[in-house]
């Protein structure tokens, strides 16, 4: 297709949440491919491999025909070059967020210039939600189940389970 547009959407995903789940729907209206690629991320403790992480993006966005997950290390530029694409979605919930997001928007493009980042804010229900909140509700023993899709929370009771063994 001509003129199409390919974005990646990079993170830990550490595990899936519903706000991830809801940026990539919002964001596979606006291109005509979109990519979800799992990052090892060395400055957090991974709950789940990249394996598992790529399999639980898998089976929560099998309904999105436009959107493949797929996994990547070292810089995002760099892989933006291989997938040949030059545009980033991110998803924002805070001023925090955005200065982050920010900040990494402009080194992307002062290391690749061709580089563009488009933000999405967060759904109001998602605005407060991240990966580690739900890893310390499970570490603590509460449900979070209004927090994640299904296969995730399946996973995570599982990982839950085994820890306590």
């Amino acid at each position: 297709m001509p003129n199409s547009l390919v974005a990646i959407y990079p993170g830990s995903f550490d595990p899936p949440t519903n706000g991830h789940l809801d940026v990539i729907s919002r964001g596979a209206r606006l291109v005509n491919h979109l990519i979800v690629a799992v990052l090892q991320n060395t400055h957090k403790n991974s709950l789940f491999t990249i394996g598992e992480r790529a399999e639980m993006l898998k089976e929560i966005t099998a309904h999105l025909t436009n959107v493949e997950i797929d996994s990547f290390d070292g810089l995002l530029v760099d892989y933006a070059v291989r997938r040949n694409t030059s545009t980033i979605l991110r998803g924002i919930r805070s001023v925090s967020d955005y200065e982050t997001e920010s900040q990494m928007a402009l080194l992307n493009r002062r290391m690749r210039p061709e580089t563009e980042t488009l933000f999405l804010t967060a759904s109001a229900e998602h605005s407060f939600l991240s990966s580690r909140m739900v890893k310390e509700i499970i570490t603590l023993g509460g449900d979070a189940s209004v927090f994640v899709p299904e296969p995730v929370m399946r996973r995570l009771q599982a990982k839950s389970h085994s820890a306590k063994e």
